[in-house]
């Protein structure tokens, strides 16, 4: 126990969040964490149908970024690692039943979800609006201006980049409609998430595509324990991994090794923190 609390205060060093082991203790719910360690094994929500985040790869295994992250987290608590799927319709649901005891599933941190699980900070990954594009038909977000762009119904996406850079956004029912669209030639671009963008392009699908734009509007992503462990050992442990894949530079390493574009966001988070790295 002694061995896993320094771990994770020794991450909320680097926030300027240290705390005693005694007041984390006293600041929750443990029992979750309690059942991770007398089981020995922890059981991580992870998504299976996102790549490079968590899919299956050739043999059915579970591999990605967030995946990655599980592994370090089990190896960090010196337990063994068990990966459940869920979907963005479940996740929240799985944690609150206690069916997992950690989500890093590609969720987006909202207010209304911090009222539904823990949310321990920092944040780990961010995403926001881009486009999808064949390579060379367009450079900035200028250069949208009158041409006729993909689009979901009901983003707000759409509104976004017609007001902003006069973009005529065709719109349809769903992504598959809208990406052939774009195949077809109906339109210079597809307007969506750059995750999701970035997914499509690590598909092996769009080798003559790209996201040639700056990513705008980021909405920074979160990893959830239960609500109740937010201020317990749990919660403050998994700031303290947060705090140490960011200054350590390990999320970058992780984006690389998935073929990821590389976000500023993870750059601006590792010299934030890179001062707090042991010499």
């Amino acid at each position: 126990m002694k061995k896993i609390l320094k771990i994770g205060i020794a991450g909320l060093m680097a926030g300027g969040l240290l705390m005693a082991a005694t007041a984390a203790n006293a600041g929750g719910n443990n029992d979750r964490f309690m059942k991770v360690m007398k089981r020995g094994t922890l059981v991580v929500g992870v998504k299976a149908d996102y790549k490079p985040w968590g899919f299956r790869d050739s043999s059915g295994k579970l591999v990605g970024m967030e995946i990655d992250m599980a592994n370090d987290v089990a190896k960090a608590l010196g337990v063994e690692l068990k990966l459940v799927p869920v979907q963005s319709s479940n996740r929240m649901q799985f944690l609150q039943q206690g069916k997992i005891d950690l989500m890093i599933a590609t969720m987006s941190d909202k207010a209304n979800r911090r009222k539904v699980v823990g949310v321990p900070d920092p944040n780990y990954y961010t995403s926001g609006t881009n486009v999808l594009a064949k390579k060379g038909v367009v450079k900035s977000w200028a250069d949208l201006k009158g041409k006729p762009v993909c689009g979901k119904q009901g983003a707000f996406y759409n509104k976004q980049v017609s007001k902003k850079y006069g973009a005529k956004i065709i719109a349809f029912v769903g992504n598959a409609e809208a990406k052939q669209a774009l195949r077809d030639g109906k339109c210079v671009a597809w307007v969506y998430d750059d995750s999701s963008i970035m997914a499509d392009l690590a598909s092996g699908q769009y080798n003559d595509y790209e996201m040639p734009m700056k990513t705008e509007d980021d909405t920074p992503w979160a990893l959830a324990v239960p609500k109740e462990e937010r201020g317990g050992i749990w919660g403050n442990f998994m700031s303290g991994m947060i705090y140490n894949w960011h200054r350590s530079g390990r999320l970058i390493e992780l984006e690389k090794k998935w073929g990821i574009q590389a976000t500023s966001f993870l750059v601006d988070m590792n010299k934030k923190f890179e001062a707090y790295t042991p010499k």
